[in-house]
């Protein structure tokens, strides 16, 4: 029988999915998004394949359980960045300023890249459900607000978000913060909005 690293085999698997999520996300963070194969995560962890595969089945089950461990953290995030401020405008400003925090530190980018790849129906639904979840928070907010049509309302401010992301200069943190004020005018007071 294998050694075990825990005081259980139970925990012992937990900690090994979560060293090899961690390893996959960082081959993604380091190689790219083509770099993450299953071969290429056994060699890092230094199991070997037929141990690998009592974990994922294939690179699509692989792909899916980064992506969907990720997600649910992001979301605790947002929720938490939004129900720790009152009024609609900071929840909305704690919203788009963490979210823009999850994408430019990087702990997007391996959910996003690997989402881009071919996955199958299954997969895909699974990652679009936990990434609906990432919209609640701020879906939320503009119930609150009785803005007509949330649900698709959240799904727009975020598409803004993500083309503000874009914009955004790492370790700048006077431009990020303009890129944030426009972001927010934006949302809350439409075109012709001021800065806030």
């Amino acid at each position: 029988m294998p050694k075990i690293s825990a005081d259980t085999v139970a925990q012992h698997r937990a900690n090994r999915l979560r060293d090899l999520l961690d390893t996959g996300r960082a081959i993604v963070a380091t190689e790219g998004a083509e770099a993450l194969t299953l071969a290429a995560l056994a060699r890092r962890v230094g199991l070997s394949r037929p141990t690998l595969y009592e974990y994922f089945r294939s690179r699509e089950e692989l792909v899916t359980a980064i992506v969907t461990d990720e997600l649910p953290d992001q979301a605790r995030r947002l929720a938490e960045a939004v129900h720790a401020v009152s009024g609609v405008p900071a929840k909305v400003e704690a919203y788009l300023r963490t979210v823009l925090e999850i994408i430019v530190d990087g702990s997007h980018g391996a959910v996003v890249a690997l989402s881009a790849h071919a996955l199958p129906e299954a997969s895909r639904r699974q990652i679009r459900n936990e990434h609906e979840k990432l919209l609640a928070p701020l879906a939320e907010v503009l119930v609150e607000a009785r803005v007509p049509e949330p649900g698709l309302r959240a799904l727009l401010i975020h598409g803004s978000v993500e083309a503000a992301a874009r914009t955004v200069r790492p370790g700048d943190a006077e431009q990020s913060e303009a890129v944030l004020r426009a972001l927010l005018a934006q949302t809350l007071h439409g075109v012709g909005g001021q800065p806030a």
